[in-house]
């Protein structure tokens, strides 16, 4: 796909990869609705930035991606705005730290939360979008996934049980909306400067750093650089990728 005067819709706008991800796509000429779930001031100076340095239309929207109503509300706003969306990167997700082994700690509201957010939300959205990015030049999902989908690990069970669930996500979107939409993921291990990364306990962040082969944190670049790698891709759909310095070989 040509991404320059692409219509791009980035959730999770405001994290620390959500802010790499939109640049991205900014700097090879992308038109931007960056999606945040409560912080609409600072998604908004995020987009005029990016509007600003790259000569883009970026514009900041508010949803709940948990929510049927609240993403189907912001699919009318962005075709109303833009008129089309040529790509979807699902990259909000939420998690807490709660380890493997206590699991009266993971209550059912928390399991719930997680898995809505982290799963669902992906789904309610690439369906909501679905219609229009099979038009025009051929659309683009990029999943932000994480390595807990692929191995028993992470900052809960849940997190990795709706880690797991968005992978093969990917692969049932890529099958259902082919040849039209091509669907890909990328699935991330401890980055520096991220909110899920802030949340971990220093024990944890010390062993997903020292397990590695490279023996060091992933770069936020080079997941931002993959997403645009799928973008820009006419014949890979249906697979994840690793981004995590070495950590899980599959």
């Amino acid at each position: 796909m040509n991404i320059d005067g692409a219509v791009a819709v980035v959730t999770g706008g405001t994290g620390g990869l959500g802010r790499y991800i939109a640049e991205g796509l900014a700097k090879n000429g992308a038109n931007l609705a960056l999606v945040c779930r409560t912080s609409i001031s600072e998604c908004q100076e995020i987009a005029t930035d990016l509007s600003n340095r790259y000569s883009v239309d970026a514009r900041a929207f508010c949803a709940d991606q948990s929510n049927p109503e609240s993403v189907d509300c912001l699919r009318d706003e962005i075709i109303d705005g833009f008129g089309t969306v040529d790509i979807l990167v699902n990259n909000a997700a939420f998690n807490q730290w709660v380890p493997f082994s206590d699991l009266e700690a993971l209550t059912p509201e928390l399991w719930n939360t997680i898995l809505q957010t982290n799963a669902t939300g992906p789904f309610l959205c690439s369906r909501a979008f679905a219609p229009h990015l099979r038009k025009g030049r051929g659309g683009r999902i990029v999943n932000v996934s994480s390595i807990a989908g692929f191995d028993a690990q992470g900052s809960s069970i849940a997190y990795a049980a709706s880690k797991a669930a968005l992978n093969h996500l990917t692969r049932c979107l890529a099958v259902a909306l082919a040849p039209d939409v091509l669907v890909n993921g990328v699935a991330p291990g401890y980055m520096e400067g991220t909110r899920m990364s802030a949340k971990l306990p220093p024990e944890r962040v010390a062993y997903s750093i020292g397990s590695s082969l490279l023996g060091r944190p992933a770069l936020r670049e080079d997941v931002a650089d993959q997403v645009i790698t799928f973008v820009r891709s006419n014949s890979t759909t249906g697979q994840t990728i690793c981004i995590d310095s070495g950590r899980v070989l599959h």
